[in-house]
């Protein structure tokens, strides 16, 4: 629904969401409500005898889409006979057999699973001449007018905000066609492809001139990295630079988001500019930090006018004074900053972050690959090392896809040299770097490693790990390497958390007790790695809240490399010098095989530890310019209560 209010300081009607939005607690319920909506539309259409016309998406969106209707179609008798349905785009040139084509992965996600007529369901053809592609394309639109048009749309929305392949620059009439994919949308998916450079340049996709002429268009968002472009297309003007803004001329859409995808729209991000809210302490502190950063002022410099100018008069009659509200929301994030992260002893702990006691805890840091820790806390972690602390770190994952093919050969190489050099004869030895050698030096961008390579490259890893613990300063009993089995597919693509995963997640919990667990809050992708590392740990937790030794365990979040925590999220800031600084730089430099040219690059062509070090800049850099202390660096966490 578009939401609208009057402007505090014009008395004109402001305008934000121009186009419905649904939001729900996250990925699974939205999707699994969606999938409700298109069972009802089928059973409408078998009713009136009528086919049912779908349009289909990829990626990593209908995922959980395609999961429900398939468990419609097994345990609830959906039918889908009288179902046609058209796929958006595919990859070109693109065989369908391979584990990228779009045909492979409807296929292996719906259309293997369910009664749909095979003659039912069209992909774009990826193995078309160029000369033929025109004709096809006219004749794919021809085909979706014979039915009537499609009856219901479902669509993704890119980083740049394309829907299908139409990208940034896509006209409103265009229509089915060969397109040149941005740089972006490459980046995006050249993990599928094993690295850009074998990354497809083109698709043919669907227009959007017949995604227009759809009768209803559902688009389907997850996750933080959708949000910002997500408010583009719902709040923004209409323009072609961000094709979904165009669905705000469609007169029946909707934008299905979970949590983290609707967290800048203005009615969650600024609801007292939407309309009338609850002043809870947590909704000060984001209104007055807010606002603060706007006015680019410190907190104890924001007056009266600031606020009603702001749309937050409501607060000035709820609390009072703008002083008073400025002194509160100050100290509050005054007390956010410790160099303690353990806690300190001997100390007064009622506004800290930390629990004075146990002055020496017990710490278990979880990390999803074998870097988040150095990347994402590595400050916080050498400190809690030298203040004590028993620190336990332990590896999820052996983060072996993201090790580079000549990385593999070059170690599978040195265990041959190292045998022959001290005259140690290992025919077995030899016989795995023959077939690695030969399977990598035949390797297809779609092939997925052999167990060998798989292996080596996972060795890899882990002894950077270790190095790096060793550099912090742990000894071998406090590494813990987990190989979680859902993240052992040899692919991009995981595995959903399985039990296997909980219970080794359990069961290291259970062994160390610790006082303090810090995971990896990262919420950016709901499919990826972090994310299903994080589901583990939060359902060992849950399973183990009735041991009396959770009584006195605190969990606590940090952020990886691509983000951090908004300010008014912030629970604890643990400051860093200069020299700490450094310190955690050469901790990261430990992971040689994630530096100059790491796997999965992304968009960001800085390395890992240039990431880092900007990142935790910038969070100082708030504080500095919200009128706090200054310092270099800040590394942020958020506390989980369970």
């Amino acid at each position: 629904m578009t939401k609208s209010t009057i402007d505090n300081a014009t008395g004109f009607e402001k305008r934000y969401e121009n186009i419905g939005t649904h939001i729900f607690e996250d990925s699974n319920a939205a999707s699994i409500a969606v999938a409700k909506e298109i069972a009802s539309l089928i059973k409408e259409k078998q009713a009136q005898n009528k086919m049912c016309v779908l349009g289909l998406a990829t990626g990593s969106s209908p995922k959980g889409l395609y999961a429900e209707l398939v468990r419609l179609h097994k345990e609830e008798n959906l039918s889908f006979k009288n179902v046609v349905s058209f796929n958006l785009d595919e990859y070109y040139p693109m065989e369908p057999d391979s584990i990228n084509s779009y045909v492979r992965f409807m296929k292996e996600l719906l259309f293997d699973h369910v009664d749909i007529d095979r003659d039912n369901y069209h992909i774009p053809d990826g193995t078309l001449s160029k000369a033929e592609i025109s004709d096809y394309c006219a004749s794919y639109e021809a085909k979706i007018d014979a039915l009537g048009g499609i009856d219901l749309q479902i669509l993704g929305i890119g980083g740049n905000g394309h829907i299908g392949f139409n990208e940034s620059g896509s006209l409103q009439n265009s229509k089915t066609r060969l397109v040149a994919l941005d740089h972006m949308t490459r980046v995006a998916a050249s993990g599928d492809f094993s690295g850009i450079s074998n990354t497809p340049r083109t698709a043919i996709t669907l227009g959007v001139k017949k995604i227009m002429e759809s009768k209803k268009v559902i688009l389907l968002a997850w996750g933080e990295r959708k949000s910002k472009v997500v408010r583009a297309a719902v709040e923004g003007e209409v323009t072609s630079k961000i094709p979904a803004s165009y669905l705000q001329e469609h007169n029946n859409v909707t934008f299905i988001l979970d949590k983290e995808a609707s967290s800048q729209l203005t009615r969650v991000r600024s609801p007292w500019l939407v309309e009338k809210v609850e002043w809870s302490d947590r909704m000060i502190r984001k209104a007055v930090l807010g606002l603060a950063l706007k006015l680019k002022k410190p907190i104890l410099m924001l007056t009266d006018d600031d606020y009603i100018e702001n749309g937050m008069s409501d607060l000035l009659a709820e609390e009072g004074a703008s002083y008073d509200i400025n002194i509160k929301i100050f100290n509050k994030l005054q007390n956010t900053i410790t160099g303690w992260p353990g806690g300190k002893p001997n100390a007064e702990d009622t506004n800290r972050p930390e629990r004075a006691l146990p002055a020496k805890k017990r710490v278990l840091i979880f990390s999803p690959h074998p870097d988040d820790d150095i990347i994402s806390m590595g400050g916080t972690f050498k400190r809690l090392v030298e203040q004590g602390h028993e620190v336990h770190v332990a590896y999820q994952t052996s983060g072996n896809i993201a090790v580079a093919d000549d990385e593999a050969h070059r170690f599978a190489s040195f265990v041959c040299d190292y045998n022959q050099h001290f005259n140690i004869e290992s025919p077995e030895a030899i016989n795995i770097y023959q077939q690695a050698n030969e399977f990598l030096k035949n390797k297809k961008g779609s092939d997925i490693d052999t167990s060998e390579v798989r292996h080596i490259k996972g060795l890899i890893r882990k002894g950077e790990a270790r190095a790096t613990s060793y550099f912090v300063g742990l000894k071998d009993e406090q590494i813990h390497f987990m190989n979680l089995p859902f993240y052992e597919t040899g692919t991009i693509e995981k595995k959903p958390v399985g039990e296997e995963d909980i219970q080794l997640t359990m069961d290291l919990i259970e062994k160390i007790q610790p006082h303090q667990i810090y995971a990896a809050g990262d919420l950016a992708d709901p499919h990826g790695t972090h994310k299903v590392c994080l589901d583990a740990i939060f359902e060992a937790v849950k399973r183990l809240k009735p041991k009396p030794f959770m009584n006195d365990c605190w969990l606590w979040l940090y952020r990886g490399a691509w983000q951090e925590w908004g300010i008014e999220e912030i629970e604890m800031a643990v400051p860093m010098g200069p020299d700490q600084v450094l310190e955690k730089r050469y901790g990261i430099f430990k992971h040689q095989s994630q530096k100059d040219g790491v796997v999965f690059q992304g968009t960001d062509s800085r390395e890992f530890w240039q990431r880092a070090e900007d990142r935790n800049k910038e969070t100082a850099d708030l504080y500095d310019i919200l009128g706090l202390a200054r310092y270099a660096a800040m590394e942020a966490f958020v506390r989980w209560h369970y």
